[in-house]
């Protein structure tokens, strides 16, 4: 599965760094859109090019032009969960790549998923321990 990655501005410059050195393919959100482009016009295109949109946002979900955003253009959202510096994220994100791959394999777009960071005491027993990934929109039924 031949993946490319859109990293949010939110994400600053270290982030899709470090996914490029893990062998990640990663599109910029600055080399393509301008810093003031909303959230709902990129979604709209990094959808229409197949991109994986990922973004630090979590209040994205919560937001309805941006949420209505990703389910009209069929948007691939992964929400990267957890208040550790950038690079720490991202290197936990390259972590949890094979978990993200079955992730987007076994879901159809649209949806929000989030990537987390393994714990601290998880980090502490396996230094190297990939996070989790989960659903988040659309939610299962109860």
């Amino acid at each position: 599965m031949s993946v490319v990655f859109f990293t949010d501005r939110d994400l600053g410059l270290k982030f899709p760094a470090i996914l490029r050195e893990g062998g990640l393919v990663v599109e910029r959100h600055g080399d393509h859109f301008a810093s003031d482009c909303s959230d709902a016009e990129w979604l709209r295109e990094v959808s229409r090019r197949g991109w994986v949109a990922v973004t630090h946002d979590r209040r994205i979900r919560y937001k309805p032009n941006e949420l209505a955003a990703v389910i009209e253009h069929e948007a691939a959202l992964l929400v990267v969960i957890g208040a550790a510096p950038y690079p720490d994220l991202a290197r936990s994100f390259v972590l949890t790549l094979p978990r993200i791959i079955a992730f987007l394999a076994a879901h159809e777009r649209p949806f929000v998923g989030k990537v987390h960071r393994p714990s601290p005491p998880e980090l502490a027993k396996q230094p190297n321990a990939a996070g989790r990934v989960e659903l988040w929109y659309p939610r299962a039924p109860r």
